[in-house]
């Protein structure tokens, strides 16, 4: 593919801006844009590989300080962690914002530009860049009240006076879809009088006004400054919500998906190398059109996986999975799945609607509670409230199912993330699920935030105790998830874009078979998702006569195509084709 040019790409701009910008002068404002993202001094005009991932590599998301020691700055804490813990296992780090910040543990952003001193500095994220591929945050439908340009906004001073949503408290938004139950909007006293802005969020939280350009473009320099400092990631946090327009749900406005492409066709200008992945936790067709036809996200988050992988640990039947997985598409060349079943934020259920029905969802939640975990709401535009999110670490969220607790935690965990990771996408992984960790209740009381449950605080040399220890649990689900990763790097059908057919193979076996790009693999991937031995019939998958099949995971080979293999609880199967020396 030939690189454009720079006047390609001021046309490529200006097509954009004229469908979010009617009224502006376009040829001055992509100037403006290719300017700020740094365009005409740097551009990469080697092209990458077909793709920019393949099935080595893995995502590992953490906060800055989910490791701490004493008289070191996190940042270097976690550097030292991930070359010594992980540097076989991830190629990837997403670290989580980093910036100095209000509240939501780093969404609250108060200056976009400064790492937060708490965590280190600049070249803190410099080192860790160098060493793997670094996601950052773009934290881009609102910033901190407390920031410069909301004390701006205040003292009615430019630029931050005109870079926030005012709206009449009188006017009807109903059909506004918001995640939280607070007020939409806050009463701010200004040196222009009382005036009443947007707040999606929380009232910490206010709504940045993209239908003012010189906001985008503000933007656009903060992406270019994480650039400047390693970043070849973005994940761009509650996108969704960006653009606001009366009468209207102000979710996935068509002008939200034109700015996202906007912003590929920035950095793919810039480094083709570069990805966006979008973060938009809501109902499945919804998140999938951020796929656009190739050319917005990169990646999406897979936000159904891990309500419903839960639903099915939790019930022993992969019905509801399987018939989500049999519909979803198969992500267009240069894009895919952003496949997680844990993160710093709760299990969603938006993205359930209507793949479960309300008696799953309200039962997942009430077993969730006995485990110790909390429910977070929403609020419904008629009135009321649903649940939004469940709120808990994800290794207790397994402890058993909805019978109650049983022994099959551990074997749980292991299993779901097996299931995981032999899907079509590019697989991500919590710190906390690798180590194990759970629910923090203690830092639930002191916050008063549910979500603190799964934002635990290690002390390092601490941890570090508990994965030296081979009869902890944090050593034992350590080891098993680092043998599945790095089983599944070697693996030419666990390709990210490989070809994903769905098993049929019953209620109590989930299974999906991938082949290799090149055809020359294939990978029969079947778990248990039940609490009782099941029996798995070779004789109901394709296994090819003529070629020799054995088990990735056991190690056991399986001549008689015609035999069967009794599955224990929660036990995982990756049955393969290919020789033991080309699939280790």
């Amino acid at each position: 593919m030939v690189h454009p040019t720079l006047e390609a790409l001021q046309q490529q701009v200006v097509e954009h801006l004229r469908l979010i910008y009617p009224e502006e002068d376009h040829e001055a404002l992509a100037q403006r844009l290719i300017h700020a993202v740094g365009a005409e001094g740097h551009c990469v005009m080697a092209r990458p590989r077909s793709e920019p991932w393949d099935q080595r590599d893995l995502i590992v998301i953490t906060y800055g300080d989910s490791l701490r020691r004493e008289g070191e700055r996190p940042l270097h804490t976690l550097k030292r962690f991930v070359d010594h813990y992980l540097s076989h296992v991830a190629t990837g780090i997403h670290i989580l914002p980093f910036f100095p910040y209000s509240s939501d543990d780093g969404f609250a952003v108060i200056d976009y530009a400064q790492v937060n001193p708490s965590l280190g500095e600049w070249a803190d994220i410099r080192d860790i860049a160098e060493e793997t591929r670094l996601m950052a945050d773009l934290v881009i439908n609102h910033c901190s009240s407390r920031s410069r340009w909301f004390e701006q906004f205040k003292a009615d001073e430019a630029p931050g006076r005109d870079y926030f949503i005012t709206a009449d408290p009188d006017e009807d938004y109903h059909q506004v879809v918001r995640p939280r139950t607070s007020e939409l909007l806050k009463p701010v006293t200004t040196a222009a009088g009382e005036r009443h802005v947007w707040c999606t969020f929380s009232h910490d939280q206010v709504d940045l006004n993209f239908a003012n350009p010189q906001v985008l473009v503000e933007m656009v320099r903060i992406i270019q400054l994480y650039l400047s400092q390693g970043v070849s990631i973005f994940r761009l946090d509650a996108v969704a919500f960006l653009w606001k327009e009366a009468g209207t749900s102000c979710l996935n406005l068509p002008q939200t998906h034109e700015i996202v492409r906007l912003l590929r066709t920035l950095v793919s200008f810039y480094d083709p190398r570069i990805l966006l992945i979008t973060e938009t936790n809501i109902p499945n067709r919804e998140n999938l059109a951020y796929f656009g036809n190739g050319n917005e996200a990169h990646a999406i988050y897979n936000f159904s996986l891990p309500p419903l992988l839960l639903h099915t640990m939790l019930t022993g039947d992969c019905n509801a999975l399987k018939l989500w997985q049999m519909s979803m598409p198969p992500a267009q060349m240069g894009t895919t799945y952003l496949n997680f079943i844990a993160s710093h934020d709760g299990i969603g259920l938006r993205p359930v609607e209507g793949l479960l029905e309300e008696k799953q969802i309200a039962d997942i939640a009430t077993t969730m509670e006995a485990f110790g975990g909390r429910i977070s709401w929403r609020s419904l535009g008629e009135g009321g409230l649903r649940p939004y999110e469940i709120n808990i670490a994800l290794y207790d969220a397994m402890k058993g199912t909805l019978q109650g607790p049983d022994q099959y935690q551990q074997a749980r965990f292991l299993c779901a993330h097996a299931i995981m990771l032999s899907l079509e996408g590019l697989p991500a992984i919590y710190l906390h699920s690798l180590l194990a960790t759970e629910n923090d209740l203690d830092k639930v009381a002191n916050t008063g935030n549910n979500r603190s449950i799964n934002r635990h605080c290690w002390d390092a040399d601490a941890l570090e105790a508990h994965l030296v220890d081979v009869k902890s649990h944090h050593h034992q689900v350590f080891v098993g998830l680092c043998q599945l990763a790095r089983l599944r790097q070697d693996q030419a059908a666990f390709h990210p874009s490989a070809t994903q057919f769905v098993l049929h193979l019953g209620d109590e076996l989930f299974g999906v078979w991938r082949q290799s790009q090149r055809r020359d693999q294939s990978i029969f991937a079947v778990a248990n998702v039940t609490d009782q031995v099941q029996t798995l019939r070779l004789s109901s998958l394709n296994l090819i006569g003529t070629q020799n099949w054995w088990d990735l995971l056991s190690g056991d080979d399986y001549p008689d195509l015609h035999g069967d293999i009794e599955l224990a609880p929660y036990q995982s199967v990756w049955l393969t084709n290919r020789s033991r020396e080309t699939a280790t």
